[in-house]
């Protein structure tokens, strides 16, 4: 199984993607928390934690038992800090992990990351993905750039509408952009690709296998 750190793992769509990496054959979570009374959530449900700051130095994070194979931001500062914690913190986490090696990173983004300046709305959010999406991609690091509409908290559908760069805004449930993000570490998949997701009618497994993957 892989090790895989999920960067804002205490987040409302960061545990949906713990409780996926759990409950899978091919994962081991280990939730990176900021605060230490954070760690019994986990802990109660014998899940690897470590303790990180993204406004300070998250080095120390992969120094755990198991080595970190794979990582998974999910992290996000709620608009309060979006250039310390959105941009900065994701900025961190990305040398950190070229300097441990890691196989592979997964970014939750946001659409209009693209174009923050046509955005009517969030505009210094949308700045500070679209500066930490394109860091990743210089990085040198194999990664996938997952860029979800508008988040509710519906079912799960298994269900989405994808493209490298969608025609129409919409919403998208937390419960399918984890399960998105969670197939989306498989080596095979979407490696070096930026997408678009929303609600749609094509199974998640079949959309991300029409995900050209670019050769490094």
């Amino acid at each position: 199984m892989e090790n895989i750190l999920v960067a804002g793992a205490n987040g409302t769509t960061g545990k949906k993607i713990v409780n996926l990496l759990k409950e899978s054959q091919y994962f081991n979570p280990i939730a990176m928390v900021r605060k230490e009374e954070q760690k019994a959530f986990f802990e109660a449900k014998k899940i690897d934690t470590v303790l990180g700051d993204l406004e300070g130095d998250v080095s120390q994070v992969f120094n755990t038992t198991n080595k970190i194979d794979k990582v998974l931001f999910a992290a996000g500062s709620g608009g309060k800090k979006v250039v310390e914690v959105d941009q900065e913190g994701a900025k961190r986490l990305i040398d950190a992990s070229n300097k441990n090696n890691v196989k592979k990173f997964v970014m939750l983004s946001s659409m209009g990351a693209n174009q923050p300046e046509k955005a009517e709305q969030l505009q210094e959010y949308l700045k500070a993905k679209h500066n930490a999406d394109e860091y990743l991609k210089s990085s040198g690091l194999t990664y996938s750039i997952v860029r979800p509409g508008t988040l509710t908290n519906n079912e799960l559908t298994n269900e989405i509408e994808l493209e490298e760069k969608l025609n129409n805004r919409g919403e998208i449930s937390r419960n399918d952009v984890a399960q998105t993000l969670v197939r989306t570490l498989k080596d095979e998949i979407a490696n070096n690709a930026t997408f678009e997701i929303i609600k749609g009618n094509t199974l998640i497994g079949d959309a991300l296998n029409k995900v050209s993957t670019v050769k490094a």
